[in-house]
């Protein structure tokens, strides 16, 4: 619920000085390096990714963000081979009947099941056991998040303490100048809102706190902690996600506004050139958050629907595009 994509790590500048003139290119090719070499680098290799990983591992959120990569990356790839294997089977199975129809007539067919299946049959059934074995830790993954947002209530009470203290400020800001106590420099320093920037804030506030509440209730019924009837936890998590959802479409509309700001700011002719390139930087970290919130929009409406309304394939995928771009970011910011 929460994270912006970056360059991959292969686009980043390497930092080396630019040449005033390029060299000519040389037609002689590069020699791969040798195996030794390759296998020599691996340990240290290995090292500085693990290193990397422990950084990313630091925080809560930086947990989060691995764990959300993981679970619907394993989500999609355990769907997409069981849509494999089954897809195999019912290939085998009609060139199976094909096969048997090429006999001659009151032919006795009969079928063997061997130890150990050849060609698709064993590609079928491995793609089956390893999309059980990454739909459970998909599972397992969507349980251990859940768990740790149980302690999400305590970081709603400080982040509506912060906007009540902020809205409390402002009023105390207008008293006084209304009063005409407040000098110049305090006028200029006193924290100004729109009342429109001040519901939005409050909106997504309310929207989320009802979100945890019921979300922890729920669980913590499933659990036996608490006594709510499997009904009832039916449906706090489906009004929690329709509050989720509450969240997700006023941070598309605030997205959308300070996109269109952005972009016409860009545009005046008094900008500088530093400026507009400034625009423009924060215009894709606009747009990636964007795109991040705007996944999670079907599978809202997948989850607060009785049915469901996607497969579990597109679960995973559309889980995956904010895992992936949240995951490039923890690691472009932990490098």
């Amino acid at each position: 619920m929460a994270e912006e994509s970056s360059q991959a790590i292969a686009d980043l500048p390497t930092g080396e000085p630019i040449p005033s003139s390029s060299p000519p290119p040389s037609s002689k090719k590069p020699s791969p390096l040798p195996l030794r070499a390759l296998l020599a680098a691996a340990p240290s290799n290995i090292d500085a990714f693990l290193a990397h990983l422990h950084r990313c591992l630091q925080t809560p959120s930086g947990i989060d963000t691995v764990l959300l990569f993981l679970c619907y990356t394993s989500r999609f790839n355990s769907a997409a081979l069981t849509s494999l294997s089954q897809s195999l089977l019912r290939r085998s199975a009609r060139e199976l009947i094909a096969l048997a129809f090429t006999l001659p007539p009151r032919t006795t067919v009969l079928f063997s099941v061997p130890g150990k299946s050849p060609g698709k049959s064993a590609a079928a059934e491995l793609a089956l056991l390893l999309a059980g074995r990454l739909k459970s830790l998909a599972s397992l993954i969507s349980e251990l998040r859940m768990m740790m947002r149980l302690w999400g209530l305590l970081g709603m009470y400080f982040w509506g303490k912060g906007l009540a203290n902020k809205l409390l400020a402002a009023r105390q800001a207008k008293v006084t100048t209304d009063g005409g106590e407040k000098t110049g420099d305090d006028a200029a320093a006193a924290p100004k809102e729109s009342p429109l920037v001040t519901a939005v804030a409050w909106t997504q506030w309310l929207s989320c706190v009802v979100f945890q509440a019921l979300e922890n209730g729920a669980y913590l019924s499933s659990k036996g902690v608490l006594g709510w009837s499997p009904q009832a936890q039916a449906r706090a998590y489906s009004i929690g996600t329709k509050a989720w959802g509450v969240y997700v479409a006023v941070e598309l509309g605030r997205l959308a506004a300070e996109i269109v700001a952005k972009r016409r700011a860009a545009r005046e002719p008094s900008v500088s050139a530093a400026d507009a390139e400034s625009a423009k930087t924060e215009l894709v970290g606009l747009r990636t958050e964007f795109v991040r919130n705007a996944a999670w929009a079907p599978l809202i409406l997948h989850w607060s629907s009785e049915k469901g309304l996607v497969s579990d394939m597109t679960v995973g995928l559309l889980g995956s595009i904010p895992g992936v771009m949240q995951m490039r970011r923890l690691w472009r910011e932990t490098a």
